[in-house]
């Protein structure tokens, strides 16, 4: 009997081990995106571009944003090992002033929160 239990105990240890292993990682090229000086009316789209460097398939579940002003657009298919993915960001170029913003990131990585930020100034047209 006590040999059955030890079988087993090493078995479901065996068996939780292997699933550990088995993550998805999230690594971003950056994760603050700089607009710089920009003029009203601009292009307010950036991407961040992102690669799964875990072991397992990247799903990301939820992007959001700290206001309105900017809307992400977070990948719809799971990013396999290996492979890399984008996070799309649209920021409302019509209002003139600092852009501080920050994008939250819900995935089942390793670290299932990350926050991106976006930084830069929108200036009025010249003569306006």
């Amino acid at each position: 009997m006590k040999k059955i239990v030890l079988v087993l105990f090493v078995g479901l240890m065996g068996l939780s081990l292997t699933a550990q292993d088995k993550a998805a990682k999230i690594e971003f090229k950056t994760e603050t995106v700089d607009y710089g000086e920009i003029t009203k009316g601009s292009d307010g789209v950036r991407v961040f571009e992102f690669t799964n460097t875990g072991t397992a398939p990247l799903i990301i579940s939820k992007v959001s944003s700290s206001c309105g002003c900017t809307i992400p657009k977070k990948p719809e298919a799971p990013i396999l090992p290996g492979k890399t993915g984008e996070i799309q960001v649209k920021y409302d170029t019509n209002r003139v002033g600092p852009i501080r913003k920050a994008i939250t990131v819900i995935s089942n990585a390793d670290t299932p929160t990350k926050v991106l930020k976006i930084k830069g100034e929108v200036k009025a047209a010249e003569g306006k």
